[in-house]
């Protein structure tokens, strides 16, 4: 039996498939026709964009540098804040997230890793195939998933990191009802707190896990490799637009435990900004920022 995986059931396969890849499609889906039929209002994208930067800087900076790479340590109510953050992405339980990702990185684009777009071949259709599985099939169609107790065990011994998915359903359904209550106050109308859940709750989580999820596909197929590495992590400047920082995924598997994604010129990284204002302030510190020397001695592809 192997001790990096375990079985996953026919109905948490199912939840899987309802909520991480039907439900986003189906949202973004319907956004369409009723930005159309009735429009989006200023207050709702104001409550919306609030949303998606509170959850993308959540998964970048909490799930992803913060607790799966440890590219910096913080004072303990900022370390709870970037964790619930993480959460209101309704990705998982902060341990899950990160057990998948840290066997990502030891298998990347090779047998084991969960989501390679690489899985079926080269071929056009076969690349399709395995873009498809990278994006939002593996969900679904894998059999088990990333042992908790193997790839984050040091997660598991923390008391906050226990807490909080113990409660993770909670936080989860606080990611909409957030916008709600927001859009309730703001306009003093039911409708006001309905238009608000549905454009900066629902289409918002679709939208962020259809933004993330393409740093497993797009920033893995396509895109710049300045960098040297065993597996096919690139840039794609849409991708780290959207994804505030996280689609310089070229260095990051060079590094992954460098704060920072964008190394080279041009590439913005908000995250890493963020970051840094963290530690002006004194509420992060052991920043492992990229090192000038070693950038200079990581061999470029010609």
């Amino acid at each position: 039996m192997n001790p990096e995986t375990v079985a996953v059931g026919t109905g948490r396969r199912t939840a899987y498939l309802v909520v991480l890849v039907v439900l986003p499609l189906l949202l973004v889906a319907l956004a369409v026709p009723a930005a159309w039929g009735w429009g989006i209002g200023v207050r709702d994208v104001v409550i919306a964009v609030v949303m998606y930067l509170v959850s993308i800087f959540g998964i970048a900076i909490g799930y992803h540098r913060l607790f799966t790479h440890r590219a910096f340590r913080c004072r303990r109510p900022l370390r709870i804040a970037l964790m619930l953050a993480g959460g209101m992405a309704v990705e998982g339980p902060v341990t899950l997230w990160s057990a998948e990702h840290r066997r990502h990185h030891k298998y990347a684009d090779r047998e084991g890793d969960p989501h390679s777009p690489w899985r079926y071949g080269e071929s056009g259709l076969a690349l399709l195939r395995g873009m498809a599985h990278a994006h939002v099939g593996w969900f679904f169609t894998a059999r088990r998933r990333s042992n908790r107790r193997h790839w984050a065990p040091d997660l598991l011994a923390d008391p906050d990191v226990r807490r909080f998915d113990a409660w993770y359903p909670a936080v989860a359904a606080l990611s909409f009802a957030l916008p709600a209550v927001a859009g309730g106050l703001w306009s003093m109308s039911w409708t006001g707190a309905w238009t608000a859940l549905f454009w900066g709750g629902l289409v918002r989580y679709a939208v962020v896990h259809h933004v993330t999820w393409s740093v497993n596909s797009i920033a893995h197929t396509f895109g710049d490799r300045p960098f040297a590495t065993r597996d096919r992590s690139s840039n794609v400047r849409w991708v780290a637009m959207l994804t505030l920082g996280e689609g310089w995924h070229n260095w990051h598997h060079v590094e992954p435990t460098c704060a920072r994604h964008g190394v080279l010129r041009g590439q913005l990284d908000p995250s890493a900004r963020l970051i840094r204002w963290f530690e002006l302030a004194g509420w992060a510190y052991g920043v492992r920022w990229p090192d000038p020397a070693r950038l200079e001695r990581v061999s470029r592809i010609p």
